[in-house]
């Protein structure tokens, strides 16, 4: 782990299930930024007592992490033969060890099973909650593939005023530009419920709070055509719906969940399972 330069993404390989689509989108960003490439898979302490001989075990896990490292590294350069990843075989929790990296990463990259909230608490290898609840850097869960075949793509990010939601803009306008492509900026109204807020004066309180968080930063990226947006509804089904076909969908996150992302918040934690295009999710800047 300390080897890690603090210049490469980082993606999580899962040994055990499909790691192909967040590396792909890992390998891609890492190629579009020039930047590096990490990939890491983490192997978990054995708890359990069905296997007498433990270290027997251990390095039978150890040798399938490896090999399915050096498998992923080999697909990671017939995509991008100018990326050479490195590879980093590591022990631990998963979570804490992954959450540890996004210190010196620039984002951290995990693949996504679309589990329903159930089965992610019952999960044991349930990874995306605690991860993006504790990262340090931006984190991009990718359970799809990217909408490239849209005729004008386009990215989506999600904007309340929130110094959480600057931290999105910030990487969501850089996205945009790498990719050249056009940023839509949406700000739901959802109206509280025992507020008496007409919903007229709310759509304009909106609308100004929007136009005010977003101010500047087109002169800062001429290059990236914005649009401002302010649905009314609940704000986890109009950015998924807005997001359908986006290359991606940034959201800011606030605070730190700590491992188990009780605190995660309701807008982000629904959008981990709701949207079908990656999620990026950016934590506020330490200090901030």
């Amino acid at each position: 782990m300390e080897n890690m330069t603090g210049r490469e993404i980082v993606v999580g390989i899962d040994p055990v299930r499909d790691w192909h689509m967040a590396l792909a989108w890992a390998a891609d960003e890492a190629h579009r930024r020039a930047l590096g490439l990490g990939l890491a898979l983490v192997v978990p302490p054995q708890h359990d007592t069905q296997h007498a001989d433990g270290s027997t075990y251990r390095i039978d896990l150890r040798r399938t992490g490896a090999e399915t490292l050096e498998a992923a590294a080999g697909w990671t350069r017939s995509r991008h033969p100018d990326l050479e990843p490195s590879t980093h075989l590591l022990d631990g929790l998963p979570a804490p060890v992954l959450g540890r990296l996004s210190l010196k990463a620039p984002m951290l990259v995990l693949g996504s099973r679309h589990l329903s909230r159930t089965e992610e608490f019952l999960s044991a290898g349930s990874l995306v909650v605690p991860v993006v609840a504790q990262a340090h850097c931006p984190v991009a869960v990718v359970g799809d593939a990217e909408h490239v075949s849209q005729l004008s793509p386009y990215m989506v990010v999600a904007v309340d005023g929130s110094e959480s939601s600057k931290a999105a803009l910030a990487v969501a306008f850089e996205e945009a530009s790498t990719r050249g492509c056009m940023l839509r900026a949406i700000s739901v109204w959802h109206q509280p419920l025992l507020s008496f807020e007409n919903k007229n004066d709310g759509l304009q309180a909106q609308r100004r709070t929007l136009s005010e968080t977003v101010a500047g930063w087109s002169e800062k990226y001429p290059d990236v055509a914005l649009t401002h947006e302010v649905p009314a509804g609940h704000p986890v089904e109009e950015l998924a719906k807005a997001a359908e076909h986006a290359l991606a969908l940034v959201l800011g996150r606030r605070g730190n969940g700590g491992y188990t992302g009780m605190r995660l918040g309701s807008v982000v934690h629904g959008l981990l399972h709701r949207a079908h295009c990656p999620v990026i999710t950016v934590p506020v800047a330490q200090g901030a």
